[in-house]
């Protein structure tokens, strides 16, 4: 009796100790994250508060409010391929357009992921795109006004490697295949009829393109693949411009754009190129 009795207290002690070090273990890696994110978002802001000047000089940067809408994953998928989405409105009565939207990943090697310019009185648009996310960062869109203001929201991503990631195809696959050009509309039961479309209709524009980072290791060489991505895009409706982008190796893989229009019934036109001064085109005609 007495050996079973202190077998018992032996177990309860033990229990009681395993307990004791579980929760002091969760609760120290709870602090250790808490003391992560903190310092993660720290040097988020320290990271936008130097990198601002060099994007936009000295000129004010204003919280957009409702103005400017981004829609991110919290922890990204795929770092490679982080999918965002930007919709820009602005109030009934209000007499200023949109100009341009830049988007910005804080703590990338190269943050400016694109600047794209508007054709046209726009007024309210929706875009979006694939980014590469390095580490974990801010990912900030800034609308650029026709009165000059600058309008900025911004979303905190989980992300980690996206410009070192391995390129899904060889190059040899890569390159065959570059600058080949998908361009349709995408709203449910109209795509491919611009003259159907509503204002709120979307262009989907993919283009096949390794973009590489410059950061990327081919795994057979070991040796890092020069960066070569697509730079530029330009896409007119007729003669007007619906708009233009200048990207940089933040873009992901086979760059992948959604962009509201206000069509009228003209053809679509692409024109795009890379650093390597490859060009390609592709065209969306309407109906009929």
């Amino acid at each position: 009796m007495r050996l079973a009795k202190a077998i018992l207290a032996t177990s309860i002690m033990t229990a009681t100790l395993l307990v004791a070090l579980t929760a002091a273990g969760a609760a120290q890696e709870a602090s250790a994250d808490a003391t992560a994110g903190a310092t993660v978002d720290a040097t988020a802001g320290a990271t936008w508060q130097a990198l601002k000047p060099d994007v936009f000089g000295e000129r004010p940067v204003f919280d957009a409010g409702t103005l400017v809408t981004l829609s991110a994953p919290v922890r990204a998928e795929d770092a490679a391929m982080v999918p965002v989405e930007v919709a820009v409105t602005l109030p009934p009565g209000d007499a200023r357009t949109i100009q341009k939207l830049t988007l910005i990943v804080d703590e990338n090697p190269a943050p400016v992921a694109a600047t794209f310019t508007f054709g046209g009185d726009r007024r309210d648009l929706a875009l979006a795109t694939r980014l590469r996310v390095n580490s974990y960062s801010y990912i900030r869109a800034v609308a650029q006004l026709s009165d000059g203001s600058l309008q900025m929201t911004q979303r905190f991503v989980k992300a980690s490697g996206g410009c070192s990631a391995p390129a899904m195809k060889d190059e040899e696959a890569a390159l065959k295949n570059i600058g080949q050009m998908k361009l349709r509309l995408v709203q449910p039961g109209q795509l491919g009829d611009a003259t159907k479309a509503s204002r709120f209709a979307r262009v989907q524009l993919m283009i096949r393109h390794p973009n590489y980072s410059g950061l990327q290791m081919d795994q057979v060489t070991r040796l890092y693949i020069p960066a070569k991505y697509v730079d530029h895009i330009e896409v007119k409706q007729g003669d007007a411009l619906i708009l233009s982008m200048e990207g940089g190796i933040s873009l992901s893989e086979d760059p992948n754009l959604q962009f509201s229009f206000e069509p009228t019934g003209q053809q679509i036109h692409v024109d795009a190129g890379d650093t390597d001064g490859r060009a390609f085109e592709g065209a969306l005609q309407p109906a009929g």
